[in-house]
Order: structure tokens, then sequence, then C-alpha cells
């Protein structure tokens, strides 16, 4: 029981520092609930296909995934994130999502969107699972190098179509899911922006 009152001694500020502490702390607690909101957090822990053009990057994704086969059968999370276990499905979504919104939040986001290695061979394991009934042809699989070929090596354009850059659908009409500013703050812009 000592020990613990050790710790919890050495985590309280001292007398003079506890009301700045406490500002400090309400001030940051603020603004992560703020980021938590503007980012529309919760909505990533859904399946939802919206959420992915919370950021504008991935619009023409969407718009083209909406316009596809794949669209009345398949989300965004059905074939980019990994569907064997929920553990795995997570903490894959959570990895992935850390590194866009670093790279969307800092605008390191390339103009023409690839998808990396660790997402390509989750959207082919998603690929085989759900198309396992078509494929039968296993030696056009393989390359010649007796590696698997990947299913859009031959499906190119399966769901997206042609889509390789922000600038390939420039008149896509994608609502937003969510309006980011809160109604009064869009009150008090419009008045004073006139």
């Amino acid at each position: 029981m000592k020990y613990v009152d050790k710790i919890i001694s050495y985590t309280k500020p001292p007398n003079a520092w506890k009301v700045s502490v406490i500002i400090i702390s309400g001030v940051m607690t603020g603004l992560i609930l703020w980021v938590l909101y503007v980012g529309n957090a919760v909505s990533y822990l859904s399946d939802k296909p919206e959420t992915c053009i919370n950021c504008h990057v991935m619009n023409p994704q969407f718009a083209t995934w909406r316009v596809s086969s794949h669209a009345n059968v398949a989300t965004c999370n059905d074939c980019h994130v990994p569907q064997d276990n929920i553990f795995r499905k997570y903490m894959f979504k959570a990895s992935d999502g850390l590194r866009h919104s670093t790279m969307f939040t800092f605008r390191l986001e390339p103009q023409t969107i690839r998808i990396k290695s660790m997402g390509a061979d989750v959207v082919q394991e998603n690929c085989k699972r759900c198309h396992e009934h078509l494929i039968d042809h296993s030696s056009l699989m393989k390359t010649e190098n007796d590696e698997e070929r990947k299913c859009w090596s031959c499906h190119m354009e399966t769901p997206h179509g042609s889509v390789r850059s922000l600038s390939s659908t420039p008149n896509v009409n994608v609502e937003k899911p969510f309006e980011l500013l809160p109604e009064w703050m869009q009150k008090y812009n419009i008045k004073n922006s006139k």
C-alpha cells in the first residue's frame, strides 16, 4: 500500500501548480474532443462507405465505387479491411486510419493515390474470400516467379474504374456525410461574410 501511495504522491502537482494543471488539462481535453468531433471519429467504428469521404481525398474512389457492380454487395471495408476476425479488423482499421489521418492532416497525400502493400494483401485476401467459388484458374494466379498474381492484374478497373487521381473525377457530386461546423457557427459565418 505504501508503494501505491508513493506513486500517487508523485503524480500530484504541487499546490502552487494545481490551478494551472486543471486549466491546461481542461484546455487539452477540450481540444482533443474538438478534434475527435471535427474528424467524425465515431464514424470510423462503422462500416458505412460514407465514412471514407470524411476526407475529400477519397471522393473519386467513393464516386466510382458507388456506380460499380460492387456497390450493391460490398462496402469499402468489405474489400479494404481484414474480415477473418474482429481483432484483426479493428487493429488494421486503427493503424491504417492513423496513417491516413496523419497524411491528410499534414497534406502529405499524393495526387495519385496508390494502395500500399499491406492494403493490397488485404484486398487480395478479400477478393479470394468473396469470389472463391469462381476461382478455378489457379495456374493463372501464379507469376513466372511462382508468386501469387493479384486479382487486379486482370480485373484492373474493378470496382473503381480507371480513376487514378484527384483530378480524374473533377465534377463528381458527393454529398458530405455531415457538416463540420455546428449550426450556430454556420449562421455566424454567413452573417460575417456579408
